[in-house]
Formats: structure tokens, C-alpha cells, sequence
């Protein structure tokens, strides 16, 4: 099958995979900012190569570029499209809700994917499809615990937390899971700041040169992702700041080599390509009438320095 590229009047990109046949299903996808970091890139990449092994499913493949009004522009125009089924990677969970709302009104069945919309919009989706993300940022919570008490620091140690970009439901619920955890299982350690990085290592850099000047004491530092995490260690290294923790989500290539030189201990395992693969997966099985969770979660496992070993190298 043969994918050639167009450019649509919403200065998104368009893939048209092959020509439709009377039982070709044409799924549209919306997606968040494939630009922004390599993740979202080899998840396209990974939807693209997944339609095209499918001969029954065409595809409209939409990149909102992190812009909330482009992106309710690509859900009207996949609406006008009479698209089969239409896949959401949201850049905002609440903003986008009134569009999914339209696509449900117009009987096309909407898939949210990676990151979930706001509680509201529920009534109007079919599927999400992604992982966790409370539980993930949980887990980040235990891996940090788990290395303070092995330090012997769990009475006294200083936390400081970036998190995504502010609005993004997966930032939000990240952040939840690690907060609502680590007072759990660590219940003196103190979180002392939070900043957002935007999921953009520069930025995030900037963000933890900031908290070394303003706090002297900082034992750990969680990130929503290794993207963020790897700047906060970077600009902690051109402080001279060692003995840092540094615990993420969502392994990085950059958080795996970290991890292997020992400046990086911990984070969550988890694959752009099953993320990609698993919401046409969705999205099929939604038009082929088959029952789908509502919350269709794939599993995203600890990763530390201590059983990296088990886990290949992230391809993004």
C-alpha cells in the first residue's frame, strides 16, 4: 500500500493511505504536536506503517502542531470528511471537548488516545486508548521512595517537581499520581517546588538552574518525562550538583543512556509504537462492532538502573 502526502487547508499534514474500497474503513487522526519531542514522532511514524500493513483501513493523518484551535478545525474537518472513526490525541482536555461532541453528534465514534480528555467529554468518546498515567506517576513515586530508603534519607529529603504542560491531561494526572503517592509511601519527604517544563528539555533545564539557585537542599528531582528530566540532570551537572535523584516517566532514549552512565535512576517504560499501534487497534474494533473498555490501558512497567538490563533501548 502507497502513502502519498497532500497539505489540507488546516496546514496539517495529511497521509492518505491507498484507495478506499466499499469496505475500507477511513479513520481520521488528530494529533497533538509531532513536533515536540521524538516520542510523538515515532508514534506517528508507528500509525503510518500500522495502516499501511492493513488493507482494509485508509487513513487522514492530522498534526495540530500543540495549537487547541487547529486542532478542533482538523475534528470539523474530518466531521466534513464523513470519516468512519476519528482518534484524538488532545492538546487540551478541556478545550477540546465541544468538537468531540460534534464528531459523537454526527454518529462518528471518537478514540481518544495517549492522553485523555477532561471527565466532561466522557459521554462522547467510544475508547481511550493509552496508559495510565495516575498510576504511572505513582509509580515514579515508589521508584523515588524506594532509593531514598535505600540511602537511608527517607525522614529528610527535598523533592522538587516539573511537570508537562499546564492543561494537558497526561501532565495533570502524572503529576497527581506522583503527589497523591509519594505521601504515602514516604510520608517525610517534603516536595518543596513545582514548576511546569512544557515536556521541552531546554525549558526544563532552565526550570531546574532556577531551583538550584533558590534552594540549596534538593535530594530528587521527578520529571513527567525523561525529555524533562534529562535537562533538570544537565543543568544540575553544570551546577556541580551531584547526589541528585532523578526519577521521570515515559524512558527516553537520552533517559536510557543517563540511566546506563549512572547519572539517571529511574523511570517508566513506555512504547510510542504500542501507544500508536494499540489506538487503530481501538478504533477497528470500535467499527467492527466488537466491545472495547472504556479505559484501555496497556501496561507501563518500572525501569531503574537496576533492571535496565531487562528492557530494550527506546527507539525515540
Amino acid at each position: 500500500m502507497n502513502i502519498r502526502y497532500t497539505l489540507a487547508a488546516t496546514t496539517a499534514l495529511v497521509a492518505f493511505a491507498g484507495a478506499a474500497s466499499a469496505d475500507t474503513m477511513k479513520i481520521g487522526i488528530t494529533q497533538n504536536n509531532v513536533g515536540v519531542d521524538s516520542y510523538q514522532t515515532t508514534y506517528e511514524k508507528a500509525f503510518i506503517a500500522a495502516a499501511e500493513a492493513n488493507a482494509d483501513v485508509e487513513t487522514v493523518v492530522l498534526d495540530a502542531g500543540g495549537d487547541v484551535a487547529r486542532q478542533i478545525a482538523q475534528m470539523e474537518d474530518l466531521i466534513q470528511q464523513e470519516v468512519d472513526a476519528i482518534i484524538i490525541w488532545p492538546t487540551n482536555g478541556e478545550a477540546v471537548i465541544p468538537a468531540v461532541r460534534k464528531a459523537s453528534q454526527a454518529g462518528i465514534p471518537v478514540i481518544v488516545t495517549n492522553s485523555n480528555i477532561a471527565e466532561q467529554g466522557f459521554d462522547f468518546v467510544k475508547s481511550f486508548s493509552g496508559p495510565d498515567n495516575i498510576t504511572q506517576g505513582a509509580r515514579s513515586a515508589e521508584i523515588m521512595c524506594d532509593k531514598f530508603k535505600e540511602m537511608g534519607i527517607e525522614n529528610e529529603a527535598k523533592v522538587v517537581h516539573i511537570t508537562g504542560q499546564p492543561g494537558y491531561t497526561t501532565a495533570i494526572e502524572r503529576a497527581q499520581g506522583f503527589n497523591d503517592r509519594l505521601p504515602e509511601v514516604c510520608p517525610n519527604v517534603e516536595q518543596i517546588d513545582q514548576q511546569p517544563g512544557d515536556w521541552n528539555r531546554e525549558k526544563s533545564q532552565q526550570v531546574m538552574e532556577a531551583f538550584l539557585v533558590k534552594y540549596d537542599d534538593i535530594d530528587g528531582v521527578y520529571a513527567g518525562d525523561d525529555n524533562m528530566g534529562v535537562g533538570a540532570l544537565n543543568a544540575a551537572k553544570a551546577a556541580g550538583r551531584d547526589g541528585i535523584i532523578f526519577v521521570g516517566a515515559t524512558n527516553f532514549a537520552v533517559g536510557y543512556e543517563a540511566m546506563a552512565a549512572g547519572d539517571y535512576w529511574g523511570s517508566i517504560y513506555q512504547s510510542p509504537v504500542d501507544d500508536a499501534e494499540a489506538a487503530l487497534k481501538t478504533a477497528i474494533d470500535v467499527l467492527n462492532g466488537e466491545e472495547v473498555p472504556f479505559l484501555n490501558y496497556f501496561d507501563t512497567p518500572k525501569i531503574t538502573q537496576d533492571n535496565m538490563g531487562e528492557f530494550t533501548k527506546p527507539v525515540f
